[in-house]
């Protein structure tokens, strides 16, 4: 069977399928007992490919918008424009002037001329009452007011479904349809022959069997529905800068209005359409929006920003204008949000069981039809008479109901459903435990994942650095306190102190605001904000110091070169540049030093030894290491020229502490253990890297520890014997960790989870099999590309997150191995039986019932049963791991093999034992065999519980899911075979009657637990 599925349904990959593999699978599965719910959880391709011709037309327009934009900026230059807009009396009268739509035509059309026409940036801004300092006012007045003039940042979404839209689904059920119509013939018939009530119970019965599966399955289907939506909203959740009434402050994307002054970083998504106020370097890649890759450069003459698009490169202070479905954006979202997710392998691998068993089951229906139908035959000829009475036709209705319920067993339509109601308990769970699935194959793959390669910064330390060492004018200072740090300023010639905060200051990412509270906070990735706190301890002024120049050029730090550089001019005149980055990298780049008198001195061999075994000193002591330099320029800059990339004057080292967080070593421990090796990839010093890597347990005796451009170097039969053996890499580039994950997959077959935070490591978390993004330290751009977001940046949430995977994983083997032993005695006892005596110990009501026990609570009481430690001691599936493995082979044939003997053996020597007779013996063993059989079920599926573990009670009663479907199934049978016997073909049985059938399913245990000492083979 594992042949045939990888051969025709294994197109279909956890991330990235193509649209002829989800296209293919459809096709295949054509047994289908009901559409709708099959496929629910797949995704709309139709949706799909609306949104890519959105994407294409978006393209041309905004295409055309900049050839018209440029054509007008070359027509409009030195002209005089006047205006003919008149704001609407409804904008006037809430105090604005200017409209929604003629913001949207600015920004969306790229229209130089109107901006010009409207005074520019500042204008508008005047124009939405707005300052470009200051940003909107808060009271809530105005701001109702905004949102009533300008709507609100929120896309059109796909209603919620109530429950009976759930409920009608159900109904779609081609079977169940045909079960009620042969239910209304039933009592048609029935009434007319024995007239009401008694002949109304068959039909009755199976009225009511129909709307208790119709209710159960659409609740269940109802509350995952929910689940769902709640994981939706969580996915969209994102924080964005922007500054009110004077403060900065974290706002939600949605509570965005036009107006608003946002603060744009690398990697940010741009929150709605807006014009650029000021900003340096700006890089925005469209590709989202337009499909273009090709990134576009965002200044003073092209100040068009679009919602959805992505910040390459530099930072800037934007202007909202439109938001939500006013913008490009927001429409492209309104369909896409309709596309749904792709389908997981295992759910495409269950669709394709469920389409061989249904096949299989097909021809079975069909078979004990015939045989049946034939028997009535036979009877009629040995009769002698071929008159038809009423009873005949019931019977053979019933014969027709029977098979058509064969189909309903047969058919496990809840099996691609149980991986989705699996997925969405875990998700819900895993989102408990801080980590937000934001693809629901995720789950499935991350159970498989052989191989972690992981930051440093932040996931395996805690991201809460300060600086504890210096090493400024050639000394090597600590630095721990505030008192300390009025020693170490005193310590330190002034001219030094001067220099040093203006490059903290200045050279930065990162900001010393007024939050929304009024107190001081520092803005900016943990290494700036470290900075900029020894800043403040040194008794600098970051306002001040950011007055006394100006900034006229930007570098951001980039992955790649491991610098970032600003230049700033004086008001006297003349240009300054300031860099800091890698130690060894700026160091190089140094041909001068800040002497120990604070005079700049020639960087003689002796001093620069002295730098270097500080860096290692620092380095090996764990610490994160930073040079900052700086160079005058004279009067003679350009803005357009790059910066030096030689000549500075070393300002000092810093030692910056990021301590490892706890927990990271024990997890790192469970991930050994579990077969899993984990490697660290940093952009760090090596020294740095190694001594967190040892304390960690990373890196053993028989590991390496290996540099970026070492690694780059190699060959491809180098790299084939050297990767096994990689347990560090540091001052590694982006495309350094794209070329490790893509080896590892390719070349070794592992397969790859990839923590990532910055724009550059998208890439690398697109290739990985997962791409675990950090939710705290993490850009958009980044958890754009994941499929994952661990939300508090934590190793250890990454193991949580692969111990849930297994568990999905293993939960859904136990309910396919619960299944599918349901599936194969049922069918083999009613096909046996209506060969050999002609009829059905199971009326078509009790297969209903069964069907419900093994489909949608048997998913409910298996699926989501909660991981345990153990799952960590075994090893990962891998990437060529058989789903249905020999062990459940083993389980499902052994046990149906022992339910089918104890059935066989009620039918034909059932009346013999329990000494039954006279005109109720059939109705009697029939109860017996139908009540035997669904307690062999009952005790079954705790014996799944575990499918290689005799102790299956362990922990059991901490699962209240489970607890509470298998004490609803008792229950209900109870009342099935004692009260609804009318309904149900039922009749009440002894207490020794009970017994013996409660005893024959609890003799399942000790059988199943036998069959696990059995060895099988490898898969």
């Amino acid at each position: 069977m594992e042949s045939y599925l990888n051969e025709n349904f294994g197109d279909v990959k956890p991330k990235n399928s193509s649209e002829e593999a989800l296209q293919r699978w459809r096709k295949l599965c054509w047994i289908v007992k009901n559409r709708k719910r099959r496929f629910r959880f797949t995704a709309n391709l139709s949706k799909r490919f609306e949104a890519e011709a959105i994407r294409r037309s978006n393209q041309e327009k905004f295409r055309v918008a900049v050839l018209v934009s440029q054509a007008a900026l070359q027509f409009i230059h030195g002209l005089t424009l006047s205006s003919d807009y008149d704001a609407p009396e409804e904008v006037k009268a809430a105090g604005f002037q200017i409209c929604a739509d003629e913001l949207g035509s600015i920004v969306e059309g790229h229209d130089v001329k109107k901006l010009k026409i409207h005074g520019g940036v500042e204008n508008i801004a005047a124009k939405l009452s707005t300052s470009i300092v200051d940003g909107i006012p808060t009271s809530e007045h105005l701001i109702n007011e905004r949102k009533h003039i300008y709507g609100i940042n929120k896309f059109t979404e796909t209603p919620a479904r109530g429950f009976w839209v759930f409920v009608w689904e159900a109904l779609q059920d081609t079977t169940l349809m045909i079960l009620a119509i042969c239910a209304l013939v039933s009592l048609a018939i029935g009434i007319t022959v024995e007239g009401w009530p008694k002949g109304a119970y068959d039909g009755l019965g199976i009225v009511l069997s129909i709307l208790l599966v119709v209710f159960v399955t659409a609740t269940s289907d109802y509350k995952q529905s929910l689940q769902f939506r709640d994981l939706d909203k969580e996915k969209k959740k994102i924080m964005v800068q922007v500054t009110r009434d004077g403060l900065r402050q974290k706002i939600s994307i949605f509570d965005l209005l036009p107006g608003d002054i946002v603060h744009l970083a690398i990697g940010d998504q741009v929150p709605a359409d807006g014009l650029f106020i000021s900003g340096f370097s700006v890089l925005i890649n469209e590709s989202s929006l337009t499909g273009e890759s090709e990134p576009v450069n965002v200044n003073a003459a092209n100040p068009f920003l679009l919602s959805g698009t992505k910040v390459q490169d530099g930072s800037c202070k934007m202007l909202v204008t439109t938001v939500g479905m006013r913008t490009q954006w927001g429409k492209l979202m309104a369909t896409l949000s309709e596309g749904g997710d792709d389908e997981t392998p295992l759910q495409v691998k269950l669709n394709g069981v469920a389409t061989i068993i249904g096949k299989v089951g097909l021809y079975f229906a069909v078979v004990t039809f015939a045989v049946l139908v034939q028997g009535l035959f036979s009877r009629k000829l040995q009769e002698g008479t071929w008159i038809w009475s009423g009873d005949d036709a019931r019977e053979m209705l019933e014969f027709f109901a029977i098979a058509v319920t064969i189909v309903v067993v047969a058919v496990p339509e809840g099996l691609p459903l149980a991986v989705t109601l699996s997925l969405a308990f875990a998700m819900k769970k895993m989102m408990n435990d801080k980590a937000l699935v934001r693809h629901l194959a995720a789950c499935e793959t991350m159970g498989s994942s052989t191989c972690i390669c992981s930051d440093k910064t932040g996931t395996l330390t805690s991201n809460h650095m300060t600086v504890v060492k210096t090493c400024i004018c050639e000394e090597i200072k600590e630095v721990s306190s505030f008192s300390e740090s009025n020693n170490f300023r005193s310590a330190v010639p002034e001219s030094a102190v001067k220099i040093l905060l203006q490059s903290i200051f200045n050279n930065t990412g990162g900001e010393v605001v007024n939050n929304k509270d009024n107190k001081i906070e520092i803005l900016g990735t943990p290494t700036e904000t470290a900075l900029l706190e020894f800043g403040l301890l040194l008794g600098g002024d970051f306002q001040a110091e950011q007055k006394a120049s100006k900034i006229v050029k930007v570098e951001p730090f980039n992955s790649a070169k491991k610098r970032m550089g600003v230049v700033i001019e004086f008001p006297e005149g003349g240009f300054r540049v300031h860099c800091k980055g890698a130690s060894e990298i700026i160091l190089a780049a140094c041909d001068k030093v800040i002497g120990s008198d604070g005079d700049v001195v020639p960087l003689d061999e002796p001093t620069t030894n002295h730098l270097k075994n500080t860096i290692e000193q620092f380095a090996s002591e764990a610490l994160r290491t930073l040079c900052l330099a700086y160079m005058d320029m004279g009067t003679d800059f350009s803005v357009d020229s790059p910066l030096p990339l030689k000549g500075y004057t070393c300002i000092g080292i810093v030692g910056i502490k990021d301590p490892v967080r706890p927990g990271v070593k024990e997890s790192v421990a469970i991930c050994k253990s579990a077969g899993v090796t984990v490697r660290m990839v940093t952009g760090d010093n090596i020294n740095t890297a190694k001594a967190i890597a040892k304390e960690i347990g990373i890196l053993t005796d028989n590991g390496i520890a290996i540099e970026g451009p070492e690694f780059r170097e190699k060959s491809e039969e180098e790299l084939h014997v050297l990767i096994p053996k990689i347990q560090v890499m540091a001052r590694s580039s982006p495309m350094d960790k794209h070329t490790l994950v893509k080896q590892l997959r390719t070349t070794f077959g592992e397969v790859v989870a990839v923590t990532g935070d910055g724009t550059n490591d998208a890439p690398a978390l697109h290739e990985a099999d997962i791409g675990l993004a950090m939710g705290i330290a993490g850009t958009e751009v980044a958890k754009e590309s994941a499929d994952v977001i661990i939300l508090d940046d934590n190793f250890s949430t990454i193991v949580t997150v692969a111990k849930w995977g297994r568990s999905v994983y293993i939960n859904i083997q136990k309910f396919v191995q619960f299944q599918l032993t349901v599936n194969v005695v049922a069918l083999i006892v009613n096909f046996s039986s209506a060969c050999l005596t002609g009829n059905a110990p199971l009326t078509a009501v009790q297969l209903l019932w069964v069907n419900m026990i093994m489909d949608t609570l048997g998913a409910l009481a298996l699926a989501t049963e909660p991981p345990n430690d153990d799952l960590m001691k075994r090893s990962p599936i891998g990437r060529k791991g058989n789903f249905i493995s020999n062990v459940m082979w083993r389980n499902i044939l052994g046990q149906s093999v022992y339910q089918f003997v104890i059935i066989w053996y009620l039918q034909t020597s059932g009346k013999a034992v329990f000494h039954l007779d006279g005109p109720d013996s059939e109705l009697i063993l029939n109860t017996l065999i139908f009540n035997s059989f669904v307690f062999c079920q009952v005790f079954n599926e705790i014996s799944s519980r575990e499918m290689e573990k005799i102790n299956v009670l362990r922990g059991i009663l901490k699962n209240h899911v489970f607890v509470a479907v298998l004490s609803c199934t008792i229950i209900f049978q109870i009342v099935i075979v004692e009260f609804l016997g009318n309904f149900a073909s039922t009749c009440p049985l002894t207490l020794q009657q009970w017994f013996v059938s409660v005893c024959f399913g609890f003799l399942g245990m000790p059988i199943a637990a036998a069959l696990k000492l059995i060895p099988v083979g490898s898969n």
